[in-house]
């Protein structure tokens, strides 16, 4: 009898082709694999990053541009600084908790806290604001004539009282009157005035666990005359120096000052 021409398959060649087809397929889990590995360590190298940025933003130092001309000559419209929050004690966020700092705030520092509340600005009642303080817990102060006295001694006047013409302060405000709460009588430094006015008001004793701030440009500063004293959990760090400095458009006649109207001389200045 002949046999059939049909001839059964190669075993080897039907192994060979099981082999490539198997070897194709186990390796494409592993590629997919390797891919998604290296999608995760780019993620993760991100996160660090923000948690590091966050990190030295909320502990370290922060950023702070000046808005208004409150601390001139001290400090400029224009200006940004950085902030050092570890002097003080940083402030945990979305907390009321402080942590530990290596200083206390002292009379004369130029100081950035969150503003006691102010009822006349309801769109943001709680500023960041920077400041210099000039008296602690337990200090008496007035202000007779537009002269600020400390414990019943005169304090030189800042550089922007001579800089600038003495403006007119003898208008009276409600804000003024937070200020009753805390004056004294019968003291060595005299009566408070009936009526309060911008410059002459007081005494006032400043509570334990709070700080009074005045700006250095007196005539032109929303300060603790206004809105009161600040609690010292308020305070969140002290401006070291100025990294950057521009013309505001405001006062500039370039386009984008903020390119063209560098202050380079105020770059790297220590705030004093």
């Amino acid at each position: 009898m002949a046999r059939s021409s049909k001839s059964k398959p190669d075993a080897s060649v039907n192994s060979v082709a099981a082999l490539r087809d198997g070897g194709a397929k186990s390796k494409s889990p592993k590629g997919a694999k390797g891919s998604n590995s290296g999608n995760w360590e780019n993620v993760k190298a991100i996160l660090w990053t923000l948690v590091i940025f966050l990190a030295i933003r909320t502990f370290l130092f922060e950023a702070y541009r000046i808005p208004s001309g409150s601390m001139i000559p001290t400090l400029l419209v224009g200006d940004w600084l950085f902030v050092n929050k570890l002097a003080y004690g940083p402030h945990v966020p979305f907390t009321d908790i402080n942590l530990p700092g290596y200083a206390e705030p002292e009379r004369g520092d130029v100081v950035v806290f969150k503003s006691p509340y102010q009822y006349d600005q309801p769109e943001d009642p709680h500023p960041t604001l920077v400041k210099r303080l000039v008296a602690v817990a337990g200090d008496t102060v007035y202000m007779r004539g537009g002269l600020f006295y400390l414990n019943g001694v005169a304090q030189p006047q800042p550089d922007a009282m001579n800089a600038n013409p003495r403006a007119d302060g003898s208008f009276s405000i409600p804000l003024f009157e937070w200020q009753r709460e805390h004056q004294v009588s019968g003291t060595r430094f005299g009566e408070p005035p009936a009526i309060i006015t911008l410059d002459d008001w007081g005494p006032l004793v400043v509570p334990p666990g709070h700080l009074f701030m005045l700006g250095d440009n007196r005539y032109d500063s929303k300060d603790g005359r206004y809105w009161g004293i600040v609690p010292r959990e308020n305070v969140r760090g002290r401006p070291s120096f100025v990294y950057y400095s521009y013309v505001t458009a405001a006062e500039s006649d370039r386009a984008m000052p903020f390119l063209t109207d560098i202050r380079w001389s105020r770059i790297g200045t220590v705030i004093k």
